[in-house]
């Protein structure tokens, strides 16, 4: 599965890409997020909670970024276990691109999954994280509105 999308964020591009690398930030846009833990500046540990279709599981996971390409871009892979509901792998690749006061995000990002959530068919998956990308980005450019009120 791949989802590709576009966002306009109203900040500049370095106050985008130091959220998009805070924890506490993350937590609070990821959906279903209980835990997000910070062991380095690369590697990130989570524990999200989410619900597909019937299936509900709690995920443990890790995600590793690759900042080489930072503050223009950068990339994260990471893998989630959700016991019996089944586990998910997968990576993302996001641009920043300054556009003034504004920042234009743009991601590609795939995914595997296995276990009883792969047998709930791909539309299901497809739409379910869709709207949670959506969710995560709509949330996340509330937050960077908030900052820059505040």
């Amino acid at each position: 599965m791949e989802l590709n999308d576009e966002i306009v964020i109203d900040a500049p591009q370095d106050a985008v890409y130091a959220a998009l690398n805070d924890p506490e930030i993350l937590q609070q846009c990821i959906p279903g997020c209980e835990e997000l833990i910070k062991h380095s500046d690369t590697e990130l540990e989570a524990k999200v909670v989410l619900k597909v279709g019937p299936v509900k599981a709690r995920f443990s996971g890790n995600v590793t970024l690759d900042t080489g390409g930072a503050p223009d871009q950068f990339s994260l892979t990471g893998q989630g276990n959700g016991g019996a509901a089944g586990h998910a792998k997968g990576g993302a690749d996001v641009k920043l691109a300054a556009d003034g006061a504004q920042t234009t995000l743009r991601y590609t990002a795939k995914a595997e999954i296995g276990g009883k959530l792969a047998q709930l068919g791909s539309r299901l998956i497809q739409g379910t994280a869709k709207k949670l990308a959506a969710k995560f980005f709509a949330s996340f450019a509330e937050v960077m509105a908030a900052q820059k009120a505040g």
